[in-house]
């Protein structure tokens, strides 16, 4: 690793100032993706400055099923939570089934969509519960806040803070593990909301990052059932082939955790 300054703020006005002053400065939340990288000398950040130990960006809040989420939040507390559980389970069992003990243990929720790894899990989570995703300067619905492969709408200096969403009224998340890395293969998850309507998410799989599939999401709107997914097709061409699965495996895959998930839910 190259040498580094480190700051632990104690706000988020205090990070953006520190990250004001510093040269090239990253933000650092869990560290599962950027500590690595530091280590393999592919980023030379001046300046670390440390958000796990803002208390406002930390902690789950529900009132009713509304629920909000701080991005310093580690994915063991997300697993463990028992006022999320009571609302949206599929989000806990989700972040029980991230990386192993000592990722859950670090890794926070604000890293890994601020991240967006193609294969993470939270991001399809976020797309499929329609969150809105909350920065220190403004709101940006999950929709538009994921545009690629590891890239979002944040701009330079921007801190996400928090997630909020609704919970639905069924909802589930299914993924196929890369054994080694317990990266998303493929991921679905699917939400169902009282009024029928069907939102469904796909990690791991596509060529350009987490995306929703509209023709599995009309099926299920349709007729809320595993049985459903079985005429939808999955087209193979906007997949992801890797040394890991071929794009035709991938498309099989998604098909196959959609139903899973939806029996799930």
């Amino acid at each position: 690793m190259y040498e580094t300054n480190y700051h632990r703020a104690s706000s988020v006005e205090e990070a953006v100032k520190l990250m004001g002053a510093a040269a090239e400065g990253k933000y650092l939340s869990g560290g599962m993706t950027l500590i690595p990288t530091m280590k393999q000398r592919l980023a030379a950040p001046t300046d670390l400055v440390d958000l796990r130990h803002i208390a406002e960006m930390k902690g789950i809040a529900v009132d009713g099923r509304s629920v909000r989420i701080g991005a310093a939040t580690t994915h063991e507390e997300v697993a463990a939570s028992a006022a999320l559980a009571a609302v949206c389970p599929a989000l806990c069992g989700l972040a029980s089934r991230i990386g192993d003990p000592h990722v859950r243990h670090m890794g926070t929720i604000g890293g890994s969509i601020a991240n967006n790894d193609p294969a993470a899990d939270y991001p399809a989570a976020m797309l499929a519960l329609d969150a809105t995703i909350v920065t220190d300067r403004r709101e940006i619905k999950a929709g538009d806040f994921f545009t690629g492969l590891f890239e979002t709408a944040i701009e330079n200096g921007e801190i996400v803070t928090a997630v909020r969403f609704e919970a639905p009224a069924r909802a589930a998340y299914q993924k196929f593990a890369n054994p080694a890395s317990r990266y998303a293969m493929a991921g679905v998850f699917v939400a169902r909301r009282d009024d029928g309507a069907v939102r469904v998410a796909v990690t791991g799989a596509g060529a350009d990052g987490v995306f929703r599939h509209p023709g599995l999401e009309a099926a299920l709107a349709a007729n809320w059932s595993p049985d459903a997914v079985a005429n939808v097709t999955i087209d193979a061409s906007a997949l992801l082939s890797d040394l890991h699965a071929s794009a035709a495996y991938r498309a099989n895959l998604v098909k196959v955790l959609a139903k899973r998930a939806v029996a799930a839910a």
